[in-house]
This record gives structure tokens, sequence and C-alpha cells, in this order.
């Protein structure tokens, strides 16, 4: 991977010359690229989602993906005659990710020369480089998980959920209390640490320092006993949205310390990032102790530290804490007794 090249977390593909060989609209007939149909099938197997950006009728192109059989891959697709930029824009947003998190593949040089102008964080792909896409080092995640395997179908569960969410005709809370929503937090356990550390690696927005820790960091830290490693999963009557919190507790005799705090982008406007929080202050309350928390601020996490702030967390002064770490903030709150959930939510804890 190249110097700050994000992992790819969604390949978006053009559909005449590229997806397929030949031009929808000119009735050519269409035959798929060599190797398109495999590398499609890998990528969703590592848990990278695809889409699609293509100046084409929407109708005859939907139609055609699902002639090939090919149709249940595309998340967001924009197919309009729009420009290229605008879809990729509106297809990061709508899956909610960082524009940095995306590739681009398109048989014209000037779509790419437009979209790496415009875009220069977007990976811009030569369609001829189709076929060694799954070895390239930008597609390579170092694990491929069970919920990276199921990444596009709780995808396609959270479309699901908007759509459904665009109908009700209610409160927010009300519709958030059809879900039936179920969150588990407990001590992370082996077999949570290769999806705890995609986490780390994947997760910038509802993250407190983007500290990202390796499979091996996080098993000595599960197993130390000054620290503790938080994971929460969540579903509801749609499905499982899979692992999405992960948090890291260094566990001192007059304070704790939250090390990193993330949630998922997919869980957003579901609360569950601030009942976290609030279980990890009234474990600190049991333990008699204050909780600190570390904060990185970048472009992308104000979120975080609004929550944190929310809360009833202050700043220290750098030289309370000794931090001399580059935009490090130290904020710490009084030991709380525990606030409850939000009535929309089931929170268990535990392995059981």
């Amino acid at each position: 991977m190249s110097p700050g090249q994000q992992a790819v977390k969604c390949l978006v593909w053009d559909l005449d010359n590229t997806l397929w060989q030949g031009i929808l609209l000119e009735e050519d007939e269409l035959a798929l690229r060599p190797a398109v149909r495999e590398v499609l099938a890998e990528l969703d197997r590592r848990g990278i989602l695809h889409s699609i950006a293509s100046r084409n009728d929407p109708a005859r192109a939907l139609a055609r993906l699902a002639a090939f059989g090919l149709d249940g891959y595309f998340l967001h697709p924009q197919i309009n005659w729009g420009a290229k930029p605008d879809s990729l824009q509106t297809i990061a947003k709508e899956i909610n990710i960082g524009i940095s998190a995306l590739a681009f593949v398109d048989d014209d040089p000037f779509e790419r020369d437009q979209v790496a102008h415009l875009l220069p964080q977007v990976l811009v792909l030569d369609a001829d480089a189709v076929p060694q896409i799954p070895q390239m080092a930008a597609f390579q995640p170092r694990f491929v998980t069970d919920d990276s395997r199921r990444r596009r179908e709780m995808m396609q569960c959270e479309i699901s959920r908007r759509q459904a969410e665009t109908k009700f005709a209610g409160s927010t809370e009300d519709f958030l209390a059809s879900l039936g929503m179920r969150l588990r937090i407990a001590e992370a356990r082996a077999g949570d640490l290769e999806r705890a550390e995609e986490l780390t690696v994947r997760t910038h927005q509802l993250n407190s320092t983007g500290y990202t820790y390796s499979y091996e960091d996080l098993d000595r830290l599960r197993q130390s006993p000054d620290h503790l490693l938080l994971m929460a999963d969540l579903e509801d009557r749609y499905g499982s949205y899979g692992k999405i919190g992960l948090a890291l507790i260094a566990c001192g005799p007059e304070h704790w310390t939250l090390k990193l705090l993330l949630m998922s982008c997919r869980v957003i406007s579901r609360g569950v990032g601030t009942v976290m929080l609030h279980h990890i202050l009234e474990r600190a309350h049991a333990a008699g102790v204050r909780l600190r928390a570390e904060y990185v601020p970048t472009d992308v996490n104000r979120q975080m530290y609004v929550m944190l702030k929310f809360a009833g967390f202050a700043e220290l002064p750098a030289a309370t804490t000794g931090s001399d770490g580059a935009g490090l903030v130290t904020l710490e709150t009084e030991p709380a007794p525990r606030q409850a959930p939000p009535s929309y939510l089931e929170v268990l804890t535990g392995n059981a």
C-alpha cells in the first residue's frame, strides 16, 4: 500500500468497456470482461463493497446486471448522466465512508483523470488492471473475519432499515423502538481480536484517538491485569450489525484512562456509542476511580469529542497528565452512577 493510501472499503465500477465489454446503448453484444466475476466474488469475500458510477440508462443497465447475475453485489449504484466525481461522493455519503476509502475503475482516461484531479484521495485504476486488483495491497485486509464476509449482507440490511424508516409514520424514537435493538457489551475474547484489529484500522469517524492496534497488541492487552478490552455487538429485527464497538481502558489505582473508544459508522445514529461510554463510566464508578479519556482530533472525529463533553468530561491541562503527543487531549470526569440506556435499546453484558 502506498504511503497515505488507506485500505479500500468500496470499489466503484464503470460499466461500458469496464465491467463488461461493449457499449449498452449502442446495442453491442455485451460480455463480461475477463476475471470480473472472480474479482467481484473475491473482494466481496474479503468484506470490500462494490458500487457503480456509470453514464448510462439506469433501467437497462440494472436489467443487464441482473441478466449477468451480478445485481446483488452493488450498493447504492449511481447510473445517471452526471459527472463521475459527483457519483463517487454520493456513494461515499450513502455508505457513510470517507472518500479516501474508495477506489474507482474505468476504461476512459478522461473519466479517470477527472476523478484523480477533483478527488485525489480516491485510488483510480485503469480497467485493464481488473485481473490484478485482488493482488494490490490496498485490497488485502490482514484478516478476513466473519463480519468481513457478511459486510454486504449487513449493508443490505441497513438499506432495508433506511427504507422502513422513510415509510414509518412516527417519531425517530418510535421507529428505533420498533427495531427491537439489543446491544451486548463484553470483555473481548481471543476469537474477537481479528475483528478488533480491523475496527481500529477501518473506523475513523466515531474514534476517540485513531490509535491502531495489531492482533498481537490486542491479545497482550486483553490478558493484561492492568487493562480492560471491551467489544460491543448490535442486532435488531433486520439482523446483526456485527461487532461494531471497541474500547480499551488502562486501569490504574487512582484513575482509569480510556485509551480508545470507537464505534462503526454504520451505527452512528443509534446512540450506542453513548451507551457504551456510560457502561465504562459505571464500571469506573464501581471501582471507585475517576475516568479519563484520551482524544486526538482529526478531520472527521469531532462527534466523538462532543459525545465525551456531553457525558461530563472536561479537558485537563497537559501539565496535569504529562501528555505531549501531537494533538493529544486528556479529559476527565467524576465517577458517576448508572445512567439508564435509551428505552428503545436493550443492553446486555457478558459473553453468555
